[in-house]
């Protein structure tokens, strides 16, 4: 896995880990399209999607807004999706 793959996942481990409630249960995933484009797959315990949705999708889309800015450091882009089970 490159580089940038792994800490793009950390990235988002690290902040999704404290805000939810089953810290154990955050699992991070990344795969790169054909295209380049990196997909970042966060799943949570279905209790605390909420918590990383945020009020009006504040806290994913600020998350997808740091995964961006350092995806573009490297010139990739990146979608980060949760995963809702």
């Amino acid at each position: 896995m490159p580089e940038i793959e792994r800490n793009l996942e950390g990235l988002v481990e690290t902040i999704v880990s404290p805000i939810v409630e089953h810290p154990d249960e955050v699992e991070v995933i990344s795969s790169v399209a054909d295209d380049g484009n990196i997909l970042i797959e966060v799943r949570v315990n279905p209790d605390d999607a909420g918590k990383v949705i945020g009020r009006q999708g504040r806290i994913i889309k600020a998350l997808r807004t740091l995964t961006r800015a350092a995806a573009s450091r490297c010139d990739r882009t990146v979608d980060v999706e949760l995963i809702d089970e």
